[in-house]
């Protein structure tokens, strides 16, 4: 089972990342993502104005700087929002990024949800529906200038007209990701379009019912589901208070799936969603960073798992 870390950009500095990034990938997780957002994740926004949470990294900056700063490990996206760029520029991007990597990007993409970033930078936030179409159109035009000389592609929302994007990626087939939950269209355009899944913060029971859905539209479409890469992120915590600290008023949310305990009740938590259906799990991390608790994570949980 491949065991990564999601590294949040709120509330940090770019020394801060870089030195956890390298870290990490010394301990030997196999995997670090970043997010896509504008404010932080649990900003407190009142009357359309935002009072906290304004402290965030860019994610295309950062994805590259991953890229560069580590050696070994899948750089991965979990998951840049369709709404914040075209998909012509998010290909370009992630092909450059490639390259930065020698050939160790991971570009996932979703719907979008945190509607203040939205209404802060004028950006539309139309209807799930509409941004589920988006998203259909373009994880479709990212994987044809990713893999085709000319790309031609007439949508709702996107059109390219033998456009291009060279240079390629060093990957044959750079792997592009899916994240979100929603069964009837969500898990969907995952089994027609990704060569992976990722859903936050699920306990086993429900990320085990998700992976059925996915599987059954897999059978829908007539595709393989062992060829969709799945992982769910998670966390770790000492106990109630230290998740509060990191992750404010979601903390009592995401609590049921939160990486509490002993080492061997941490690996048999991880066994029950390898068990489910999941191919990997990545540590989810907030500033400020407890890298003491990764140490002990990897020296004490690692050898359990893989």
């Amino acid at each position: 089972m491949r065991i990564g870390v999601h590294t949040g950009l709120q509330r940090c500095t770019t020394d801060e990342l870089r030195s956890l990034w390298r870290h990490s990938e010394e301990l030997g997780f196999e995997w670090i993502s970043i997010w896509d957002h504008f404010y932080a994740a649990d900003a407190t926004i009142r009357d359309g104005k935002i009072e906290t949470g304004s402290v965030c990294l860019e994610a295309v900056a950062a994805h590259a700087a991953l890229a560069c700063e580590t050696e070994r490990v899948r750089c991965g996206s979990l998951v840049y929002s369709v709404g914040y760029r075209h998909p012509a520029v998010l290909a370009n991007a992630i092909a450059t990024i490639d390259h930065l990597s020698h050939g160790r990007a991971d570009l996932g993409l979703g719907a979008g949800w945190h509607q203040p970033e939205y209404d802060a930078y004028g950006i539309p936030f139309p209807s799930a529906g509409v941004r589920l179409r988006q998203l259909d159109e373009g994880i479709q035009c990212v994987r044809l200038l990713l893999t085709q000389d000319t790309a031609d592609f007439e949508g709702e929302f996107f059109t390219l007209r033998e456009a291009r994007c060279d240079p390629k990626p060093v990957q044959a087939r750079l792997p592009l990701w899916i994240g979100g939950t929603g069964e009837r269209v969500t898990l969907q355009l995952a089994a027609r379009h990704a060569d992976g899944w990722n859903a936050p913060f699920l306990d086993p029971d429900v990320y085990r019912h998700k992976v059925e859905v996915l599987e059954q539209h897999c059978a829908d479409v007539g595709r393989d589901p062992s060829t969709i890469t799945r992982s769910v992120n998670l966390t770790m915590a000492r106990d109630l208070a230290d998740l509060e600290e990191r992750f404010g008023g979601t903390a009592r949310y995401i609590e049921k799936s939160a990486l509490m305990g002993s080492a061997q009740e941490v690996a048999d938590r991880i066994a029950e969603y390898r068990e489910a259906g999941a191919d990997g799990i990545n540590v989810a991390l907030r500033a400020p960073f407890d890298v003491a608790a990764l140490d002990r994570f990897a020296a004490d949980v690692l050898p359990l798992v893989t």
